[in-house]
């Protein structure tokens, strides 16, 4: 056979890859998978490396975009508040949606989510993995859309319905993330332990990110309605970004080999044909410690964080930082900027080890007294217990404390969890530990509703 009678036959033998992420629940030939070549039952005895660290890049994009929906709502709060929903007159009073907006897109946000979060484990909502993360990503940039129209139109007639508009959007925003979290969290598990850190160090970026595009917009644009504009655009364009890099997993040999790695391992010993069911009860009782340092952790953060943190005010009047800027400084850029270093600190360190984990994570309950002794001033509230932490520096110091401990506590126990199971149930124990965050912030978020009626008793 000739040069071209040879090039002929190959071209006309070969077959194109379809790259898909989600083999293993469309149960596709080996050839189909991008896995050519590696041989399910004699696996290289060395792990290919992730050059680049390509795949722990692409986590952290999809961490960042799993909380970028959340982020982009309360970190817009003046926007929300002092634009949108301030009173028609001008006036310096405050009107009954401003006043309650907080706890509302916290309730509109976290009920969906966690509801969504935990049916994700045991329903496959959506279909297999590609089609979870695909829709929920395509779905939330259709509610982005929405709110870049709702910033374009003059709501100042229909401030009510701007609201509930606004809420409708964010309860199905947060349906369509709440799969998409937990879907992320459960690929992650598959992976070594510090890719699950990746997507926490990635949500805790989420928040970074959406505070300096806040500051940014601010400052760039003098018009509320513009930079409210360009500042959701953004959010959008990190959705696609994470949309596009999800496909690239498939063309990776370190993704490949751990997916082959956890097929081979999920294969059944007897009969081949024989469907494995998930021990869920077994799975959480094994990884319980672990589900409950996370669920702690973000209980004290939420509780305190934003709907304390954001209402604390400066007492001197000629601080440092201005009153503007006082909140989106000290609140939303410190925690947002400080978590993510404490998530990025698991990447060298990961002490205490789990059996300890749960000391620290206990002792932080004392943030929030701390955080109610500052000059913590709610909306529509008069205060009455006496301000004893009035030195701005120190109550600062206390925000970066809690900051920091929050994104390093929680990345430790979402490392933690999945591998405190067999290998073939750490995609269910990392799907738990998603579900598990999302609790405490929720449980968080509704403890905050107290806080008020503790400085005013």
């Amino acid at each position: 056979m000739d040069r071209n009678n040879e090039k002929t036959h190959f071209l006309s033998n070969s077959k194109p890859v379809t790259l898909t992420p989600s083999w293993e629940a469309q149960k596709l030939p080996e050839d189909d998978l991008n896995f050519k070549g590696m041989d399910k039952e004699k696996l290289p005895l060395k792990p290919p490396l992730d050059k680049w660290r390509l795949v722990f890049i692409i986590f952290m994009l999809h961490g960042l975009g799993t909380l970028m929906p959340w982020n982009m709502f309360i970190t817009a709060k003046s926007y929300f508040e002092d634009f949108k929903l301030a009173p028609v007159d001008g006036g310096n009073g405050t009107t009954v949606y401003a006043s309650s907006f907080m706890q509302y897109i916290g309730f509109a946000s976290q009920i969906p989510n966690l509801i969504f979060n935990w049916l994700n484990i045991f329903v496959h909502l959506g279909g297999d993995l590609t089609k979870r993360i695909v829709y929920s990503i395509l779905f939330e940039l259709l509610i982005f859309i929405v709110t870049v129209l709702l910033a374009i139109l003059d709501s100042t007639s229909w401030q009510a319905a701007f609201f509930w508009i606004t809420m409708i959007s964010v309860v199905l925003l947060n349906m369509a993330n709440g799969i998409y979290q937990n879907t992320i969290y459960g690929m992650a598990a598959t992976l070594p332990i510090k890719y699950t850190g990746a997507v926490v160090l990635g949500s805790n970026i989420s928040g970074l990110f959406a505070s300096v595009v806040s500051i940014c917009s601010t400052y760039i644009f003098s018009s509320h309605r513009t930079s409210a504009i360009y500042y959701f655009i953004t959010a959008m364009l990190v959705l696609l970004v994470c949309f596009d890099t999800y496909f690239a997993l498939p063309l990776n040999k370190f993704y490949r080999y751990h997916t082959m790695l956890r097929r081979k391992e999920e294969k059944p010993l007897t009969n081949q044909q024989e469907v494995t069911k998930v021990p869920y009860w077994t799975v959480f009782k094994q990884a319980s410690p672990q589900m409950f340092n996370i669920f702690f952790t973000f209980f004290i953060t939420l509780s305190v964080f934003p709907a304390v943190h954001s209402d604390i005010k400066a007492v001197a009047p000629d601080f440092v930082i201005s009153p503007d800027l006082f909140a989106s400084i000290t609140c939303f850029l410190t925690f947002n900027l400080f978590a993510m270093l404490g998530s990025l600190t698991t990447s060298w360190i990961q002490w205490p080890k789990p059996r300890f984990l749960c000391v620290p994570v206990i002792l932080r309950v004392v943030f929030i007294p701390l955080f109610l002794l500052c000059n913590y001033l709610p909306k529509g509230v008069d205060r009455t217990i006496p301000v004893l932490i009035t030195n701005e520096w120190v109550y600062w110091i206390i925000a970066i404390v809690m900051s920091y401990s929050s994104g390093y506590l929680s990345s430790l126990g979402m490392m933690y969890a999945p591998q405190t199971v067999q290998p073939k149930h750490q995609i269910t124990a990392g799907m738990f530990a998603a579900a598990m965050l999302i609790t405490g912030i929720f449980s968080g978020i509704l403890f905050s509703f107290v806080m008020p009626s503790l400085v005013a008793l």
